[in-house]
């Protein structure tokens, strides 16, 4: 593929969007530098007042236009837009060129619904007909996983990935860089720990297996309930009315479930002050993901470089240092605290733009079924 020139003359000029369940992120950056960056945060309150989080994509839109009227930026005058991903299909990993059919899927829920959905959404407004292509980079729908991991023990039931793939991967990179070696050549261990959390297997440049973060699979987390027993589940979901049991899952599960906060900022101050319920969750918590890093090992054969720990519950010491004590046997651990995300949606819209690899389309072509 042909290298595009930027339209300035100079680097080229690349806006990214990138939608949380509570936030806003959006930035921009002249080649790899950035050069303005905002977060918004939502209220409860106001998210509250959306009945669909489709809904809410003109709210998200006008801090994107906001920034831009600061700047003075016209969206004719951008190289790119490049966004994060929502729930898709399952796709391979890599730079998607947004188009009407995924749209289409985005606006209706198809895959799910999910904060993630509205990059590409609100990225197609600020474009326009005759706008910049907008990208996807990395969607949290990236399926790698090998054919042993499909399995769930119910044929109905294919396991599926549903995880922080964007930061993950870009994480891996990075610490991959620092040991002095490629992501393709690397065996690493990943836990992203956030609103949910997800733990997976890299294996020379794929995720070989990872837990679904949303779905009820893994470690529980601020938002989320992790793996539960099935049986119980079912008896619940019998007591309790379906939208309720689902949100217990994802929402209004895990800490959030146990606490009442699913602010980690304030967990943590209540443990530090010796509230014996919070000291007692992120024991918890650390102990599931530690068993989960576990597991992973156990799928790259215990031939692991590196566990690298990230996303923004990595800043929490209490919660760190008790995972580092029960996995430290495995591999050494890097804590990587934060995300890289606008970076490397950034990168990814500059490796289509400087012609060295082109765009994917969406749909992916369908996975060969296992024999």
């Amino acid at each position: 593929m042909k290298t595009i020139p930027p339209k300035s003359g100079k680097s080229h000029l690349v806006l990214v969007i990138n939608p949380g369940s509570t936030s806003t992120r959006v930035a921009l950056f002249r080649g790899r530098r950035c050069i303005e960056q905002e977060t918004v945060r939502h209220s409860a309150r106001a998210i509250a007042t959306f009945k669909k989080i489709v809904d809410q994509a003109p709210m998200r839109e006008d801090v994107v236009r906001k920034l831009l009227a600061r700047r003075r930026v016209e969206s004719a005058t951008l190289d790119a837009i490049s966004v994060r991903g929502g729930l898709l299909a399952p796709c391979p990993a890599g730079t998607y060129l947004v188009g009407p059919k995924m749209l289409r899927d985005l606006r209706a829920a198809r895959y799910g619904s999910h904060a993630s959905n509205l990059g590409a959404i609100i990225g197609a407004q600020i474009a326009g007909k005759a706008g910049p292509p907008v990208f996807v980079v990395d969607p949290v729908v990236v399926d790698e996983l090998c054919d042993e991991a499909r399995f769930s023990g119910i044929p109905e039931i294919t396991r599926r990935a549903l995880w922080h793939t964007l930061n993950q991967r870009a994480m891996a990179r990075h610490v991959a860089r620092k040991l002095g070696k490629t992501y393709e050549t690397s065996n690493l261990i990943v836990a992203h720990l956030g609103g949910g959390t997800s733990v997976a297997a890299h294996c020379r440049g794929r995720a070989v297996d990872v837990n679904n973060a949303v779905d009820g699979d893994g470690p529980f987390a601020a938002e989320r309930s992790g793996g539960l027993p099935a049986r119980d589940v079912v008896e619940l979901a019998r007591a309790k009315p379906l939208a309720w049991t689902l949100k217990r899952i994802s929402g209004r599960g895990g800490v959030v479930a146990y606490l009442g906060t699913n602010d980690m900022r304030e967990v943590l101050r209540r443990a530090q002050a010796g509230d014996k319920a919070c000291r007692d969750v992120i024991a918890a918590m650390a102990y599931q993901i530690a068993k989960e890093i576990g597991s992973a090992a156990a799928v790259l054969g215990g031939r692991v470089d590196a566990v690298v720990l990230t996303g923004g519950l990595a800043h929490a010491r209490p919660l760190v240092d008790r995972i580092r004590r029960r996995v430290r046997f495995i591999a050494p651990v890097r804590v990587e605290p934060g995300e890289r995300e606008l970076p490397a949606l950034v990168d990814g819209a500059l490796r289509v733009l400087e012609g060295k690899g082109a765009p994917l389309r969406y749909p992916p072509p369908a996975r060969p079924k296992r024999r």
